[in-house]
C-alpha cells in the first residue's frame, strides 16, 4: 500500500474539514496518511483522522486586512508571501528527503509538490474575482496562478465542471482559460467533512459568526442585536473558541462562542433556516445538507466571498445582505423565495470516484 502525505493550508479550518473525506477515503483503502500542518488544522484533523502520522508544518501567514480594504494590505503582502511560498518548499524537501512517500496532496499550500513524487494541488480558485474596474487585472491572475500549478501532476477542484450542464458552486473561480491548466484540472464535485442526519428540522434559525477580526466581532455585535427579533427557536454560534460564553438571551435564543464540529453538524442538519459567511466551505455544506433556506452576508473586503454572494443571488439560490445592510426579520422573509443549490453529486460519491479516477493510479 502506499505512502500519502497531505498538507492543508491552516488559514481557518476550511482546507482541513475538506480533506478530511479524502483522508477517510486513503485510509479505508489501506494506505498510510502522514499530515503535514499547524495550529486549529493541525489540531482538527488529529482529533478527526488519529490514524494518521503527524508533522507540524507551518504555512505562511494570511493576509487579512483589519478592514474591509483587503486588496490593497493583500497586494502589500506579496512579497513577503512569496518568500513564505520559497521557504516553504525548502521545508518540504527537507521532509521529502527524511520520508518516503508515493503521494503528494497539498490542499493550497504552492510550495508543496517535488519533482520526484506525483503532486496534487485542492483549490476552487483557479482564478480570483476582483472589483470590475480592475477586470484586466483579474485576467491577469489565471497567467499567475498557472505558474504555480506547473508543478504539479494535476489539480483537484472539489466542485462540479464548469463546462457541463449543470450549474457549478464556485462560478468563474474555477475555470481557467490557460490550455496546461484546464488540461490538468479535475472536478471532484463537492468535498466536505459534514454529512446528512436523519433528525428533525427543529431548529428555526442557526446563525454562524465567522471570519477574521475584526470583520467577526462586527458581525457578532449586528447578529446579537437583532436576533431576538426573529421568532421560534434560535441558535448563535460565535466562531470565537478562546471565549468561553454558553448563554441564554431569553427563553428561545442560546449563544455559544464555540461548539465542536460535530455538534455544528448536528445543528447545521436540525436548522431550517441558517444565516452565515459565504465562505466556500459553508457553501459546500449547505449543498451537501440540501438546505434551502439562508441568508448569507459576505466578509467585507473579500472579494470571493463578496463574488459568490452576487453570484448566488443572481442564479436565484440565496439572498445576500452586507453585514452593514442586516436587518434580520425582514431579510429572513426576503430570503424565503429563494431556492437553494441544485441537486448534485454528494461527498461519498465523489471523494470514491476521485480515488477510482485520480488517486488509485499512483498507490495500486
Amino acid at each position: 500500500m502506499g505512502h500519502v502525505f497531505v498538507s492543508p493550508l491552516s488559514w481557518g479550518l476550511g482546507h482541513a474539514t475538506r480533506d478530511i473525506p479524502i483522508i477517510e477515503e486513503l485510509l479505508a483503502r489501506g494506505h498510510e496518511v502522514t499530515v503535514g500542518s499547524s495550529g486549529n488544522a493541525l489540531a482538527l484533523l488529529k482529533r478527526e483522522c488519529p490514524q494518521c502520522n503527524f508533522l507540524l508544518f507551518k504555512d505562511y501567514p494570511a493576509p487579512y486586512s483589519s478592514s474591509r480594504f483587503f486588496l490593497p494590505s493583500f497586494a502589500l503582502g506579496m512579497p513577503a508571501l512569496m518568500h513564505a511560498i520559497y521557504l516553504e518548499k525548502r521545508r518540504f524537501d527537507e521532509i521529502v528527503a527524511e520520508k518516503s512517500f508515493d503521494l503528494v496532496i497539498s490542499d493550497n499550500r504552492m510550495g508543496v509538490y517535488s519533482d520526484r513524487i506525483p503532486s496534487y494541488f485542492i483549490s476552487h480558485q483557479l482564478r480570483y474575482s476582483l472589483p470590475r474596474w480592475l477586470y484586466p487585472l483579474e485576467i491577469l491572475t489565471m497567467p499567475f496562478n498557472s505558474l504555480f500549478h506547473r508543478h504539479f501532476s494535476g489539480l483537484i477542484v472539489p466542485d462540479i465542471s464548469p463546462y457541463g450542464p449543470g450549474r457549478n458552486l464556485s462560478g468563474k473561480l474555477c475555470r481557467s482559460s490557460i490550455p496546461p491548466t484546464v488540461r490538468r484540472t479535475y472536478y471532484s464535485g463537492i468535498l466536505t467533512s459534514t454529512r446528512k442526519m436523519n433528525v428533525d428540522e427543529d431548529l428555526d434559525y442557526l446563525a454562524i459568526v465567522s471570519g477574521p477580526e475584526p470583520q467577526r466581532t462586527a458581525l457578532e455585535k449586528i447578529i446579537l442585536r437583532q436576533v431576538q427579533s426573529l421568532p421560534g427557536e434560535k441558535v448563535v454560534l460565535l466562531g470565537s473558541p478562546r471565549q468561553e460564553r454558553h448563554e441564554k438571551l431569553d427563553a428561545s435564543t442560546t449563544v455559544h462562542s464555540y461548539v465542536s464540529n460535530e455538534e455544528k453538524a448536528l445543528l447545521m442538519n436540525r436548522a431550517g433556516f441558517i444565516i452565515s459567511r459565504s465562505g466556500y466551505t459553508t457553501m459546500m455544506e449547505l449543498a451537501e445538507l440540501d438546505k434551502k433556506h439562508a441568508l448569507l452576508t459576505p466578509t467585507p473586503g473579500q472579494t470571493e466571498q463578496e463574488y459568490l454572494s452576487r453570484y448566488y443571488a443572481h442564479e436565484g439560490w440565496f439572498l445576500s445582505r452586507s453585514q452593514y445592510r442586516l436587518r434580520l426579520a425582514e431579510d429572513v422573509q426576503a430570503a424565503l423565495p429563494y431556492r437553494g443549490f441544485p441537486e448534485m453529486a454528494k461527498t461519498d460519491e465523489n471523494v470514491k470516484r476521485l480515488y477510482r479516477e485520480v488517486l488509485a493510479q499512483h498507490l495500486n
